[in-house]
């Protein structure tokens, strides 16, 4: 480590994903020091080889800083697609029929081939076909196991391999095609932290992924499908964290249906104490602009507001012409909101019933402490994250010093909200808690001399999910004379 850099002040984590304007690692640097907390990896473009060098800058920097760093693999999932046509393009008209069909034969100005045989099994009369993100909008009439015959609704300009959504039926496809399980057993062996699952319908699709993980890596659901909106407490369960993938979440639904269903993926991620990401869109013009609209700027601060974990950019730190300038605006707007003397007000609208356990009974204790006796954080020992987890879910006021001796751990800690995790050697003794509580609390700038700092741990030490102990000490200042090089 030659180079240092201190604790965000703000809470809200910031998940930018690399691409073409921002692979190399210079680039990569620049976006951690403008403000990005974790870095998105999106598996839908290029070769596993080309991901390689990516996550080697990703961990040469965390080296660099002295700070774990999270990465994330965004799986494609099963994109639908229609196939080819003779001409390149056709032009639907409103009014006219359209057919879909199983024949690899190139399409015409009447049908396209549809190379996904679980949807003839699955439509229904009077079911939408929704193309090119929603700009084509197509009813079906009739079908049979190789053909649906459709009305075009709203018609438009359709070309090869377009995509495909069918928003009013559940697809009994398979959640990981064969390119999502090669890939995600590439990302694991590369050692990134979380993987992400498109296009989840289905608690059962987070099954398979969760096999081929081994516990190795953090499973993300991403919601961007009507269906999974039914079983929505159901999937969040059985995943570690959520997306709110709006992109294709607003195309298989109205758009005015968007935001109410985005504060209640947020509320139920919060109440079961899963990390929540609100992505798409966010700063959609800075990708060719240099400032965003206003717009923009209010609808990520609603995310803030409404207590996510974490706010992604994904084509404006990807491929846009001004990715640090994108994730410097987010780290600006997290902070202004936070700032705002209302933000806690608004982030606790969101009830936080704890669970009958001691762990969560003193994760709502150590808040209240906090609180009432100005203490200025709140420092978690941790092997598992567990406990980080649950204190998180409260969102004391004060910011979550996070020591555990697992790395695995702390990095996934990084779509946490309000977490600073350090990764140190592990502890012994009560005795010897408070003291490197007490050192690190100063070593990383979360307190000072004569602050008092809130301790959290389980007892026996070593035992995850054991979160029995809760202590408040007060610094004095010197706790570090003789420990300048301690890990």
């Amino acid at each position: 480590m030659n180079q240092a850099i201190a604790p965000r002040s703000r809470k809200v984590r910031v998940l930018a994903t690399l691409g073409p304007a921002s692979s190399d690692p210079a680039m990569i640097a620049a976006l951690f020091e403008a403000g990005a907390d974790a870095f998105r990896i999106n598996m839908s473009h290029g070769d596993q080889q080309s991901k390689v060098p990516i996550i080697r800058a990703i961990r040469a920097m965390e080296e660099r800083y002295g700070r774990p760093t999270t990465i994330l693999a965004d799986l494609q999932g099963p994109k639908l697609r229609v196939g080819r046509f003779a001409e390149g393009r056709i032009e639907l008209v409103k009014g006219q029929t359209f057919v879909f069909d199983r024949d690899p034969t190139p399409g015409d100005i009447t049908r396209v081939e549809l190379p996904h045989r679980e949807i003839f099994a699955a439509i229904e009369p009077g079911a939408r076909l929704l193309l090119d993100d929603g700009k084509l909008v197509l009813h079906v009439t009739s079908h049979d196991i190789d053909r649906i015959v459709t009305t075009v609704t709203v018609g438009g300009t359709l070309s090869n391999n377009k995509g495909l959504n069918v928003p009013d039926v559940v697809v009994p496809m398979a959640a990981l095609t064969e390119k999502d399980r090669s890939d995600l057993t590439f990302a694991v062996e590369q050692g990134v932290d979380w993987i992400a699952l498109s296009f989840v319908q289905r608690p059962e699709d987070l099954m398979e992924a969760r096999g081929l993980i081994k516990g190795n890596a953090a499973l993300l659901a991403k919601i961007e499908k009507p269906a999974a909106i039914e079983r929505l407490e159901e999937i969040v369960e059985q995943c570690d964290g959520v997306m709110v993938a709006r992109g294709d979440l607003g195309v298989e639904m109205p758009p005015e249906q968007v935001p109410p269903l985005q504060k209640r993926i947020v509320e139920v991620s919060r109440r079961m104490g899963r990390p929540v990401v609100v992505a798409t869109q966010m700063l959609e013009s800075m990708i060719k602009s240099p400032s965003p609209t206003r717009a923009e700027v209010s609808d990520v601060a609603t995310a803030i507001y409404d207590g996510a974990d974490a706010i992604m950019l994904s084509a404006e730190s990807a491929a846009g012409d001004w990715p640090t300038e994108s994730v410097a605006m987010m780290n600006a707007i997290g902070n202004a909101v936070e700032r705002d003397p209302g933000h806690g007000d608004r982030v606790h609208f969101t009830v936080m019933k704890p669970d009958p356990t001691t762990a969560d009974a003193m994760a709502e204790a150590a808040k209240g402490i906090a609180r009432t006796t100005s203490a200025t954080a709140i420092i978690c020992f941790t092997t598992s994250g567990s406990t980080a987890r649950r204190v998180a879910r409260e969102r004391p006021a004060v910011p979550i010093l996070v020591l555990t001796p697992r790395l695995e751990t702390a990095r996934r800690l990084g779509l946490l909200w309000g977490t600073h995790a350090v990764h140190t050697r592990d502890v012994e003794s009560f005795e010897e808690m408070v003291a490197k509580s007490k050192r690190m609390a100063l070593r990383h700038g979360i307190a000072k001399a004569g602050d008092q700092v809130i301790l959290m741990a389980g007892v026996p030490f070593r035992t995850p999910g054991s979160t029995n102990v809760l202590h408040v000490v007060r610094l004095t200042g010197d706790e570090l004379k003789n420990y300048t090089n301690e890990l």
